[in-house]
């Protein structure tokens, strides 16, 4: 074998490359440990330990340290479903949007269209702003729609008499700016959640935004602060030299009001007479050389604020400090913004502040100071202490460059803001003041005013990157279109249910390891060792390159690792089983090996690549916990190739250079299936028959009985409950059924105490006080059963029908492009289109088999078959299965038609012989993989019980198929040619019975 030296050291490097990306998951998980050990329970106590290490150096590498944060930001996160929290999908409101930009027109045809193109597109794919426009041409509107929209506010963009193609693409950028604008505004407000590892993502094509926030507990809260509507206002400023004063006050009464610094309050408030310039040095920390910096003692125990706030301060002249000019006045640690807010909240504290006083904080840290934060002076104006300037005004903003090429923000206002902005700005320049942009009481910039501005049009100037200008510049752009942000889609999983998750999947791996590594030596002898060494490498390559893409892992994806320990030995087999065909020749174990591994390599990759295909689709139209078992499913794909082909090698290499004896069966299953000789194609039409009754029955179900669909299907509010003691899910039902006056659906969801609700009451409300109200009847109903019986939620789902449609169409296209990109791979690969047809009809064969099944079964097995994501992804996950068979079959019946002599031999007999040389390859992967799936099935908990169920059943049907159906209708697709490659002979086959 060549390059065995380059494939040793490529082993160590990606070993070395998956350490280091899983060791931060290490580190973190030690201080987490330590903050819950230092908490015992409190959950105050342990955000504050965990915020107070946030800049703090946990993991030394001696070339590269991390923070506590750094070394977060490159941990293998965990999902929802397995530490709990909150999942959330925010649709902008594009219908407030138009009537914004037309400033709400009261003719009757604009809001009749325009009504009509939200309802529509609850059940559309189309965007509003299309769907708009159809629908304003279908009523026979005559009034030209650029009559509307050619505003002065829009008099740049849109003018009278423009086409409607032109008010439509202008509609659709201004429908993106404000995506885009609301994405910036969201991402902000969640930095305030302070949660980690929060993920917000624009889903492309959409109107929508998607929210995962693990490990948040205050639901109503983020409700709230997530759909407010972007609030940008312009405040004057206090001056840093106004307001320091009032800090060295509040330190002061600090210091003699709180107790941990009693026993130093009369040196405090000795030495309160001392003037301003010796307490600036102080703060400076300013020490010599070699001595103990008893200044920032001093500091801690006499100056609570200043010891967390420093104050805005630069060396000046004769080494002096002096105090900074602008309206900066101080700069603290990120951990410590929390203690500067608490302190600036305290009775005594707001008692020295001006009531027109606000201080707020900037929006991020700068560039020179990462880990620090800058508290601006916000000087309130008239009797509400408001703005003197909100974001209304603006009519455009821009990221610019100015003459000497630095990133500068272009502003223009309309008129009525323009006149204002002169007012302001000629007062500002007279001191050379700051003018504040604050957006949801944030500061995102406070630049100095140089002079009046009589047109509205600016430039705003400072230390930016291109970056820095791109969001300032959305910022503005976001007071501009004041439109809303509804949650149409949210999902909140608590601790307790994600602990479970966790437990159920961590047995579910450890158990299916090991059913695999036993089965394996037990099948194969000492070369089921070397595939156990490769599988247990996998799963570690598997998880530091998950860690390394900062992939979230979710209970799906835990599944997709347990299902690729089952697909990772397929190679293993099939490379096993052509090695003990070449034995059987009478070759040597050298040589049997080196043809084993060759004449196994197409298959293993035609099988593999097909697989991987699935899994590319699966991550281009699935969504959330869809994504993560994508993403593991095309990982375990890549390592386990290179596990199972190459590591598994060079240890063969090494036995054999050793001259350890290698065995790749037992006396038992040496010989097991290995003169199978089934007359597949003459007793096809037996099969044929089977299967198309078992197709009509299915269907027949599918279109009488139905399926029961999934909450993300069919829209509404599902929850999980549990009780103290079993329940009665049919009393339950009768009790909600009757308080929300529809059919409510209750099925018991793992033990006799937990229960699944869905209900479609207020199915197209999706605000609070819709969701407050199907809690509170939900309760109602629920404590009726049995008043000593008490219940709790463990997790809920909200899903809007706007939402359920787009799901339901991206998991039909999903499965429709899987088949056709499969048949397109096959006909590629195989050059005739009798293989993709046989390998469609066998897909499609086991497609509506799984359907019908789910349907027939729903209701009579005690665990949930709803049709819903988890299902897609188990359906897909079967045609790659499926086709993963069926071109190993194909590959073998290949390298039979194309032999010398191929076209003297039965077609028959041929495609027969193909079928039964790969029956133990078949049989045995089968095995492996439904061995992993039962203990899915059985330990992998309730969450993906239905989702393990549907791909166990898949791979019992998708094997049958790929026996029965594939290979022999592509033999009747084929009758009178012959399958050779580039064999135009043609010869009469006759088929003995």
């Amino acid at each position: 074998m060549q390059g065995k030296g380059l494939i040793k050291l490529l082993v160590i490097v990606v070993s070395l490359a998956c350490l280091y990306s899983l060791s931060f998951t290490w580190v973190t998980r030690n201080v987490e440990r330590d903050a819950e050990n230092f908490a015992k329970g409190d959950l105050a106590k342990e955000k504050s330990y965990l915020d107070s290490m946030a800049g703090e150096v946990v993991y030394n590498l001696g070339f590269a340290k991390y923070t506590y944060r750094e070394a977060k930001a490159n941990e293998l996160a965990l999902g929802l479903d397995l530490k709990g929290g909150m999942n959330v999908t925010m649709e902008i409101s594009l219908d407030e949007l138009i009537r914004n930009l037309a400033n709400h027109p009261k003719d009757e045809k604009f809001n009749k269209a325009l009504d009509q193109a939200v309802a529509k597109s609850k059940t559309s794919a189309k965007t509003v702003v299309a769907l708009f426009m159809e629908e304003y041409k279908s009523i026979g509107a005559t009034t030209p729609l650029s009559t509307f929209f050619s505003t002065k506010d829009n008099a740049s963009l849109i003018k009278p008499g423009d086409s409607d193609s032109k008010v439509e693409s202008f509609l659709q950028k201004e429908a993106d700016n404000a995506i885009q604008n609301s994405y910036k505004v969201l991402r902000t407000r969640i930095d305030k959640f302070g949660v980690a590892s929060p993920n917000i993502q624009i889903q492309q094509g959409t109107n929508r935004i998607l929210i995962e926030l693990p490990g948040v507990k205050d639901e109503s809260r983020v409700r709230n602060l997530l759909q407010g509507s972007a609030k940008l206002e312009f405040y004057e400023t206090y001056t840093n030299q106004e307001v320091y004063p009032l800090l060295e006050n509040i330190d002061r009464t600090l210091a003699s009001t709180l107790k941990a610094t009693a026993a130093t309050t009369a040196p405090a408030a000795a030495d309160s007479s001392k003037k301003s310039d010796d307490l600036l040095s102080n703060l400076t920390g300013g020490k010599k050389d070699g001595q103990k910096d008893s200044a920032a003692v001093n500091l801690a125990q006499k100056n609570p604020l200043f010891e967390v706030l420093r104050p805005a301060v630069y060396m000046g002249e004769n080494q002096q400090m002096a105090l900074m000019p602008g309206s900066m006045v101080g700069i603290a640690s990120l951990k410590d913004t929390a203690k500067v807010n608490t302190y600036l909240q305290r009775p005594e504290v707001k008692s020295i502040l001006p009531g027109n006083l606000k201080l707020l904080w900037a929006v991020k840290p700068e560039q020179k100071t990462p880990e620090q934060l800058s508290l601006y002076a916000i000087k309130g104006t008239g009797q509400d202490n408001g703005a003197v300037l909100t974001g209304d005004v603006i009519t455009d903003a821009t990221a610019n460059f100015d003459e000497k090429n630095q990133p500068v923000v272009g502003m223009q206002m309309n008129s009525e803001g323009a006149r204002e902005w002169k007012k302001i700005t000629a007062k500002a320049a007279q001191n050379r003041d700051a003018i504040a942009i604050v957006l949801d009481n944030v500061v995102y910039s406070a630049p100095s005013v140089n002079g009046e501005i009589p047109n509205g049009s600016s430039s705003i100037s400072g230390s930016f990157t291109v970056e820095d200008t791109k969001d300032l510049a959305n910022v503005l752009k976001a007071g501009r279109l004041p439109t809303t942000a509804k949650i149409v889609e949210e999902a909140i999983v608590g601790p307790t249910l994600g602990q479970a998750a966790i437990d159920a999947g961590i047995n579910s791996a450890v158990i299916g390891i090991i059913v695999v590594m036993i089965f394996m030596i037990a099948y194969y002898n000492t070369a089921g060792i070397v595939a156990n060494i490769a599988v247990l490498l996998n799963v570690f390559i598997i998880m530091g390159v998950l860690a390394s893409l900062n992939a979230v892992l979710t209970l799906p994806g835990i599944a997709g690792i347990v299902l690729t320990m089952g697909t990772a030995v397929d190679a293993n087999v099939l490379i096993y089983e052509r090695i003990r065909e070449e034995l059987g020749l009478g070759k040597s174990v050298r040589q049997a090996v080196a043809d084993g591994y060759k004449h196994a390599l197409p298959s293993i990759l035609d099988s593999q690549i097909t697989t991987f295909l699935i899994g590319i689709i699966l991550f281009l139209f699935g969504s959330g916990p869809i994504l993560g078992f994508a993403t593991t499913l095309m990982v375990g794909i890549i390592t386990s190739l290179f596990t199972a082909i190459l590591v598994t090698r060079v240890i063969f290499e090494w036995m054999l250079a050793k001259d350890f004896k290698i065995k790749v069966s037992f006396p038992w299953s040496a010989n097991t299936l290995h003169n199978a000789n089934f007359k597949f194609v003459q007793k096809r039409k037996i099969f044929y028959a089977i299967s198309i009754v078992a197709v009509l029955i299915s269907a027949a179900s599918i279109f009488t009985k139905g399926f029961s669909l999934g909450v993300d299907f069919q829209g509404g509010r599902t929850y999980t409950v549990r009780y103290d003691k079993p329940v009665d899910p049919e009393a339950v039902r009768t009790n909600l059924d009757e308080i929300f006056q529809k059919t409510t659906e209750v099925k018991v969801f793992g033990a006799s105490n937990q229960l699944r609700v869905t209900t479609t009451y207020h199915i197209e409300e999706t605000s609070d006080a819709a969701d407050k109200e199907v809690l509170d009847k939900l309760n109602q109903g629920l404590s009726k059963v049995d008043a000593s019986n008490k219940h709790e939620i463990l997790s809920s789902q909200k899903v809007g029908p706007s939402i359920a449609s787009d799901i339901k169409s991206r998991a039909t296209s999903s499965a429709v492009f899987s088949i056709i990109i499969v048949a397109a791979y096959i006909l590629i690969r195989f050059h005739k289109w009798e293989y993709s047809i046989g390998a469609a009809i066998a897909t499609i064969h086991d497609a509506v088999i799984l359907l019908g099944l789910f349907s027939i079964l729903d209701g009579i097995v005690p665990f949930s078959l709803d049709i819903d994501q988890h299902f897609v992804a188990a359906i897909l996950t079967v045609i790659a299965y499926s086709v993963n068979d069926t071109v190993v079959v194909f590959d073998r019946l290949r390298e039979f038609v194309s032999k010398p002599n191929a076209h003297n031999e039965d077609l028959g007999e041929v495609v027969n012989h193909a079928i039964n040389s790969t029956l133990s390859r078949t049989i045995i992967t089968s095995l492996t993989i439904v061995f992993v799936l039962a203990v899915l099935f059985i330990f992998g908990g309730e969450v993906i019980r239905g989702f393990s169920f549907a791909i166990l059943i898949g791979v019992i049907v998708g094997t049958y198929s790929s026996i029965i159906l594939a290979a022999p209708s592509v033999y009747d697709l084929r009758k009178g040619k012959h399958l050779a490659e580039g064999n135009t002979a043609k010869k009469a086959e006759v088929v003995r019975p």
